[in-house]
């Protein structure tokens, strides 16, 4: 199973609000041999550190693809630049995000890209809970803990909600 995290809390001017540049996006990938099967419902999470900044919307994809990892990763990161995301400082508004959270299973070397399972995905209320959503008894490949236990280890007050339609639709 190749799970990707779907993040943004800025418009485009070509595709709209946040979740309508990521159903843009996981469109794209759809064309480039990255075929959605599977999507969460949507949540809206408060940016990490807390700021000023907008709201995320939040969601995780199962795709099915023939490419390896790095090629994968290679096509997120293209993705992410022609919907016009600019890498700067961390942890900055932007209006497109793909990790590659889960390559069936796989775990990554040392040093070895792209670095897998995701390396702060346990850390990501934004990540675990849409990720429990679409795959209940998910287990993290490094620790084989399940989902549900990642997800009672979060600090308290996540600020994280599902959205009011909640729709697996893109």
């Amino acid at each position: 199973m190749i799970l990707i995290g779907l993040g943004a809390n800025l418009p485009t001017r070509a595709h709209g609000p946040p979740r309508s540049t990521l159903s843009a996006a996981l469109g794209t990938l759809a064309a480039a041999d990255v075929a959605l099967r599977r999507l969460s419902p949507w949540y809206e999470s408060e940016p990490l550190p807390p700021s000023s900044q907008p709201w995320f919307a939040n969601a995780v994809a199962e795709v099915r693809t023939a490419l390896a990892p790095p090629c994968l990763l290679e096509r997120l990161l293209h993705t992410e630049s022609a919907f016009g995301r600019r890498r700067g400082e961390p942890n900055a508004a932007r209006c497109i995000d793909l990790d590659l959270i889960d390559f069936d299973g796989r775990i990554s070397r040392p040093g070895e890209i792209p670095v897998l399972p995701h390396p702060r995905m346990s850390e990501r209320a934004f990540v675990l809970l849409p990720l429990r959503d679409l795959v209940p008894d998910w287990r993290h490949p490094v620790t084989g803990e399940p989902v549900s236990r990642l997800i009672g280890r979060l600090p308290p007050g996540a600020g994280i909600r599902r959205m009011a339609d909640g729709g697996r639709q893109p």
